[in-house]
């Protein structure tokens, strides 16, 4: 509207438009993405062994990051004198994976596909979950792509081979990811209480390369001490599941477990990491936005995620 003095185009407020992650523009052709970061979702949650319902996660965190999306300059954080995610960091939204209700190959296979055709741009992947099975295709993609550690924020530890014949569930992803000869190594850190995963499963893991850290241990050794386990240049994926932190913060998932972590306690490893090491990819598991009227935990996951864009690449810069 003109002839009032106002900027000419549109203001574009956080809740005006489609919601793609952070109002960045989509890609519906995988063969053509040109970007830095391709977000792809992976509404997937027949892995679960409890609650269902993080198929909405994708669109509920697209939703909340569109809280992150006022201008184009970039977000300045007076704390560390730094303007992160500035416009010259190319974002794209490349839509989701397609899902095919109770078959978890195919749609397994269908994430794949996407994290290979981001890989296969030069971009780095950010997978929005859909449950901690996701996790399965992700990494499958990373087979040509050399070695990587893999850093897992998560309560659970993820880490049983096989029950009563299921290997691709929410509870088998960091087992098959340490099959891979390509995965050179995992730190686990969140992980708490009552477990998902039998003592032989802690064992197998430790003895497959693990390094396994509760949260009280990661507090007790900072940030830097809790990355400080990766080895020197490694290249590192990480895997984030919203039930690392504290459900006070995060109610909106599928199997709460109580003594999580707060923000500062991720978003510093994750800074940490960032300076130290290159990431490769990112996944963030188990939002189920449902159990939390509130929206507070898709908006955590999009905050998580948008920091730590700011970090790895104010770190590349």
């Amino acid at each position: 509207m003109a002839g009032h003095g106002y900027e000419s185009g549109r203001l574009n407020l956080p809740f005006v438009g489609i919601s793609t992650f952070g109002k960045r523009p989509y890609v519906e052709d995988w063969a053509t993405i040109d970007a830095d970061v391709a977000i792809m979702g992976a509404p997937f949650d027949f892995g679960t062994q409890w609650r269902a319902g993080a198929r909405f996660g994708p669109r509920g965190v697209r939703e909340a990051s569109t809280l992150f999306s006022f201008g184009h300059a970039g977000a300045y954080d007076h704390e560390d004198d730094t303007t992160y995610l500035p416009s010259d960091v190319r974002i794209v939204d490349i839509g989701d994976a397609d899902i095919v209700h109770t078959d978890t190959e195919t749609s397994h296979a269908n994430i794949e596909a996407g994290v290979r055709a981001i890989l296969a741009a030069g971009a780095l992947p950010v997978v929005i979950g859909g449950d901690h099975s996701i996790n399965i295709p992700c990494i499958n993609a990373f087979d040509d792509q050399g070695d990587i550690h893999i850093l897992q924020i998560d309560a659970h530890l993820d880490f049983v081979d096989e029950r009563h014949g299921v290997r691709y569930g929410h509870g088998n992803p960091m087992r098959r990811a340490a099959e891979k000869p390509y995965v050179t190594g995992l730190t686990q850190v969140g992980i708490r209480n009552v477990s998902s995963t039998a003592r032989e499963g802690y064992d197998d893991a430790r003895a497959m390369g693990s390094t396994i850290l509760s949260v009280r241990q990661a507090r007790a050794l900072g940030p830097e001490g809790v990355i400080a386990n990766i080895p020197t240049g490694a290249r590192v994926y990480v895997t984030i599941d919203i039930d690392a932190f504290c459900p006070s913060i995060a109610p909106g998932t599928g199997t709460p477990s109580h003594g999580g972590f707060l923000y500062y306690d991720v978003l510093e490893m994750l800074q940490v990491v960032a300076r130290r090491h290159e990431v490769v990819g990112i996944d963030l598991v188990e939002v189920a936005p449902d159990y939390d009227p509130t929206g507070s935990t898709s908006i955590l996951a999009a905050q998580v995620l948008l920091n730590f864009l700011g970090f790895i690449f104010a770190a590349r810069s």
